[in-house]
């Protein structure tokens, strides 16, 4: 994906952070205008609402549907600024495509179904317009990268990524966990991909927009999409996640952008020291595979299981609380814990094979 492009629109501003903004839902031809002023009068460029809305279970709002296409031309018309909205569909890019609407972006389940990808990858064939990708629900970057893939293959080329965070088993104060190492490892393998977070459902409440958006910014991250709604504690959907405009306004002007790229002596030094205990700990995890081997020939020679179930989730636990302790995160703690028991139930399994 050597040729892509930034995402860019006619006139539009060359900024970082981009910001995409707008309400979770488009409800009321009211609801979206009364949004869309507030934000433009705060500089907002690109404005993104919902259209359509399947739930994870049926029964809730889904969505205005095409209704809300003359609401999204009536944004646009009267605040000059872009509109974005969510395809899932064929139906939806060609709806979205005839309405005039200026940049797509493919939610976390749409993205996880290949089939998907490639039915709306096919009705863009030909067509010029930025697209973005969220990840799948599932921590998979082979999948992300695969969605992608179709899309650039498809003659897209102003295409970018959407961070929005991560379905996992155990309990957190996000609604979906960041895992930050894996929009890192995809911006490693593709450099000039542009990437956005979506800190409003990576945290799943208002208090948590402006530190995720924060950090974001703190690796380098290109953009944000965020939920602004007038009233947000009234909205049909994801009520909690949204702020209003003024807060929205008040996160981006309190946000600090750091220098990306020049580096000092000082920090020089301090990335030395980096390498110095990255090879340190090189060292300590070959020598606990060494214990590791032993434990396996020990467990061959007596007819042990290799998995001792009891003592793998007593490590897990014990070092997770080490970690807090030591100011570290939890959920880290348990992810670099399971790496490592891994690879050590792999070093037992070649001794007893």
């Amino acid at each position: 994906m050597k040729d892509l492009q930034p995402i860019t629109l006619p006139g539009l501003d060359s900024i970082r952070p981009l910001l995409i903004a707008g309400p979770c839902s488009a409800e009321t031809e009211e609801q979206l205008l009364t949004t869309a002023h507030s934000l433009a009068r705060h500089g907002v460029q690109i404005f993104r609402a919902g259209l359509w809305k399947p739930r994870t279970k049926p029964g809730g709002f889904e969505g205005v549907g095409t209704e809300g296409m003359a609401w999204m031309r009536r944004v646009k018309e009267e605040t000059g600024m872009f509109t974005a909205t969510e395809v899932a569909t064929r139906a939806h890019v060609e709806a979205a495509l005839e309405g005039g609407i200026d940049l797509l972006w493919i939610g976390a389940r749409t993205a996880a179904n290949p089939f998907a990808m490639q039915e709306i990858a096919d009705t863009l064939k030909g067509v010029d317009i930025p697209v973005l990708v969220k990840n799948p629900v599932s921590p998979d970057l082979e999948l992300w990268i695969g969605a992608l893939e179709r899309i650039y293959n498809a003659g897209i080329r102003r295409l970018g990524a959407i961070h929005r965070g991560f379905t996992w088993v155990d309990k957190s104060i996000y609604r979906n966990h960041p895992f930050w190492t894996i929009p890192i490892e995809l911006h490693r393998r593709i450099p000039n991909l542009p990437i956005l977070c979506d800190p409003s459902h990576i945290g799943g409440k208002r208090e948590l927009i402006a530190p995720l958006s924060q950090q974001a910014m703190d690796l380098g991250f290109d953009g944000l999409l965020i939920e602004a709604h007038c009233a947000p504690d009234t909205a049909w959907s994801d009520k909690a996640q949204q702020v209003a405009p003024d807060t929205l306004a008040f996160i981006i002007s309190n946000l600090i952008l750091r220098d990306m790229n020049t580096t000092t002596d000082n920090l020089n030094e301090l990335r030395r020291q980096i390498d110095k205990l990255d090879d340190e700990l090189i060292d300590l995890l070959a020598r606990r595979m060494q214990v590791a081997t032993e434990i396996g020939r020990y467990k061959k020679a007596h007819n042990l299981s290799v998995l001792q179930s009891q003592r793998y989730e007593d490590i897990l636990a014990r070092r997770a609380r080490q970690a807090v302790e030591a100011g570290m995160d939890r959920e880290f703690m348990r992810s670099v814990m399971q790496a490592i028991h891994e690879e050590s139930i792999r070093q037992q399994l070649k001794v007893i094979e």
